[in-house]
């Protein structure tokens, strides 16, 4: 070989892995406009409660309805993006969460917010899946691939940290709409550098897009988790009993037509990989821990500690700090020690963290607090990166859309049955409190709907009684955080076990891949 053959193959080489990284950046912009939004609605649901009026229910739901309809349809969109190209439906699911977020941001009634909430899943369910299918297939070398999804995964945290900060100070000068407007720059950048540096890919050999497959998931997800939410919330009941019928029956129709296509929206044999199933329960699990409490800290960082919503977002920054830093390592610990032992410790910490969040009250200092959010974000870090890496090695490189899906429905189906469990532990705790003589009627039923309706329905009566009304909720709000918690701990230790014995033998590929 002459030498300018070898110059000529030494720059080619060196514009590709420009190229990659390159690539990577208009990626992490996808992660973070959805990290950012999901973040900035629990540090905005004090001014939204105060200006839409929702009911306790209704708050739930716009929490959740976002992760039950993203949850949904996750696997079709990931399928979706290796059919028709990752690249094209990145660029339009981007496109349109811009566009409702405007819609969120400008909602005037709390059904108006559910629905808008609803459409924003729809458009998320475009992008997470396909950022990790694109890193599938532009990172051909596992150490590098190890990294990107590090990277990947420390822009979400990332995310989480810049969320309620950017969204607190937005919060001190605007109405709680402006925090969903922050989406709109980064969209933009995104489109537009992504049209330009993002390559193409899908499964060549895909075959078409199954409407039933699509149709099925969608009901049983959506149906399960209401039916889940709904027993937690009201108890057992004939509606509830049906929905989780008409939910279970869906899911096992779509299990069993997805073994009878030939090109399925999801193929059912990844699950029979040991590390691929326990990745993903440990996915699952995690987030349900994390999500009902991640969902009320901000509402007890500012309702009952009476922290400014900035100094709130401020005080929530150890989590994503310690993700940051243990994203970016995982990797390279899974390999000098083993997949299962950097998994389940990162388990074991979070739930660890949890349990010290059971001794919480009023006046807890910040010092523990920061400790504990420190803590889970360390765990989160080293958990969440690594299982992504095993779902993604696990699959083939033109499966790399579904298998993502399936790594990000345990992550959103996590949120929404953590938020729909967890969370009704909270509110169900908090509505047992009892409001002094002074508040009866109208403005006792407002302040038991949820605590921000208390701290309203409270300008209406006297200072003491007030006082008196406001203090009683508190003290059952955090009764019920405190009960949540635990629940929390309990799950994520438990999880930590399983991992353990789930991963072992599991390695992270260390040669290229040809």
């Amino acid at each position: 070989m002459s030498r300018t053959e070898q110059l000529s193959r030494q720059t080619g080489t060196e514009e590709k892995g420009k190229g990659r990284w390159l690539a990577l950046s208009v990626l992490v912009l996808a992660v973070l406009l959805v990290a950012v939004d999901a973040t900035v609605l629990g540090l905005a649901t004090p001014s939204l409660s105060e200006d839409l009026k929702p009911s306790g229910t209704q708050l739930l739901w716009i929490g959740d309805i976002y992760s039950f309809v993203i949850a949904g349809l996750l696997v079709s969109m990931g399928s979706l993006g290796d059919r028709i190209g990752r690249k094209k439906l990145l660029l339009v699911g981007a496109t349109a969460f811009g566009a409702v977020s405007v819609l969120n941001a400008y909602a005037t009634s709390p059904e108006m917010m559910i629905v808008a909430r609803a459409l924003l899943g729809v458009a998320g369910a475009t992008l997470m899946p396909s950022t990790l299918a694109l890193i599938r297939n532009i990172f051909h070398d596992p150490k590098e691939r190890s990294l990107a999804i590090g990277i990947w995964g420390a822009t979400a945290s990332a995310g989480a940290a810049v969320g309620p900060v950017v969204g607190g100070a937005l919060l001190q000068h605007f109405w709680w709409g402006s925090v969903f407007l922050i989406n709109l720059p980064v969209m933009i950048a995104l489109v537009l550098v992504g049209i330009k540096l993002l390559p193409e890919s899908k499964n060549p050999v895909a075959g078409p897009w199954d409407l039933v497959s699509v149709g099925l998931s969608l009901v049983g997800v959506i149906a399960v988790v209401y039916a889940v939410k709904e027993v937690a919330t009201h108890g057992l009941t004939w509606e509830v009993v049906a929905t989780a019928g008409l939910g279970a029956g869906a899911l096992y129709a779509f299990v069993r037509r997805q073994f009878t296509l030939p090109s399925p929206l999801l193929d059912m044999r990844l699950f029979k990989h040991r590390g691929f199933s326990g990745a993903v329960l440990a996915d699952l699990l995690t987030v349900f821990g994390l999500s009902g409490l991640v969902f009320f800290l901000s509402q007890f960082l500012q309702l009952v500690q009476g922290r400014g919503p900035l100094e709130a977002g401020l005080a929530e920054l150890p989590a994503a700090v310690g993700a940051v830093v243990t994203g970016l390592i995982a990797g390279n610990y899974a390999r000098r020690y083993s997949v299962r032992s950097v998994v389940a410790g990162g388990l074991g910490a979070i739930g660890l963290a949890l349990a010290v969040l059971t001794v919480i009250h009023k006046e807890t200092g910040y010092p523990l607090l920061g400790v504990a959010l420190l803590v889970v974000g360390l765990g989160a870090g080293f958990s969440f990166t690594v299982t992504a890496d095993v779902i993604l090695s696990s699959v083939p490189k033109e499966q790399a859309g579904s298998a993502s899906a399936v790594s990000e429905t345990a992550y959103e189906l996590g949120a929404a049955l953590g938020i729909a469990l967890l969370g009704s532990i909270v509110t169900g705790v908090y509505q047992g409190f009892t409001a002094p003589a002074g508040a009866a009627g109208p403005v006792a039923d407002a302040a038991h709907e949820s605590l921000g309706g208390a701290v309203e329905a409270a300008r209406s009566l006297d200072p003491a009684t007030a006082t008196q009304m406001v203090g009683a909720a508190q003290d059952a709000f955090v009764d019920g955080l405190r009960l949540a918690s635990g629940v929390g701990a309990a799950v994520l230790l438990v999880t930590a076990a399983a991992a353990w014995f789930l991963l072992k033998g599991q390695r992270l590929q260390d040669g290229t891949e040809h």
